[in-house]
């Protein structure tokens, strides 16, 4: 897997390669020190993934990676938390906070690595169509599985690929949220943001801005907020209240 680092920090930059250079299968193609000079560099080079800081001169990272191709993978890296959530607005497949741990990294990585076999394979079919109305079965990882719909707590979308959340288990599959949405009950299954389809049989509160899935939080995205609070309730709230 090839990468870039962007970071406005050279001790941030020189500790993040350090790092990496102990992961196997991992290639550090250049190091820079803002988005301007890694947006020339990605004109004449594939890569797969950036780690990429979000405070820097000129160009922030979120910015940047607005700009990005669907098919670089973007890991944020920052010492503020308070960004996390923009960041997933952007698709980044993750969010480290400095000091990175190295564990840490290594889980990141891996992530990583599946998310480009997915999107390497997108062309393939990922869902096969059930012949039941209770469950479908979705190509994960190079295998197959069957997934009954009560079992499905909420789907969360990113880029070409949803994650599918069970209660013990996340798979990943090369699909966008709308197409898995359409394959699983509608009446079951609500679309609460651009990222989230959520299970109803699982929330257990919400609020004018969240859900709650037990220790989960999921934000409800504005242009959805009015549908949620009709389909949820049958009609008994309003969001504007």
């Amino acid at each position: 897997m090839k990468c870039i680092i962007v970071d406005d920090e050279p001790l941030a930059r020189e500790e993040m390669q350090a790092l990496i250079r102990d992961v196997s299968n991992v290639e550090v193609l250049g190091t820079f020190s803002n988005a301007l000079t890694a947006m020339d560099f990605l004109k004449g080079n594939e890569v797969d993934l950036i780690f990429l800081d979000i405070e820097m001169p000129m160009v922030t990272g979120l910015e940047f990676a607005a700009t990005l191709s669907r098919q670089v993978l973007t890991v944020f890296t920052t010492a503020y938390p308070q960004y996390a959530f923009k960041s997933y607005e952007l698709d980044a497949i993750d969010y480290l906070l400095k000091p990175i741990d190295k564990s840490r990294l290594e889980k990141t990585i891996s992530k990583a690595e599946i998310y480009k076999r997915l999107l390497s394979d997108e062309t393939e079919k990922n869902v096969v169509e059930a012949n039941t109305g209770d469950f479908l079965i979705i190509k994960s990882d190079r295998r197959f599985y069957r997934l009954n719909f009560n079992d499905i707590r909420f789907i969360e979308g990113l880029k070409d690929y949803v994650v599918i959340h069970t209660g013990h288990q996340k798979l990943i599959t090369a699909m966008n949220l709308k197409t898995i949405h359409q394959k699983v009950a509608q009446q079951l299954f609500l679309r609460v943001s651009k990222s989230y389809v959520v299970n109803i049989n699982y929330i257990d509160s919400f609020d004018h801005r969240n859900i709650y899935l037990g220790d989960t939080e999921i934000p409800i995205g504005e242009v959805y907020r009015k549908d949620f609070f009709r389909t949820y309730s049958g009609g008994a709230l309003n969001p504007d209240e």
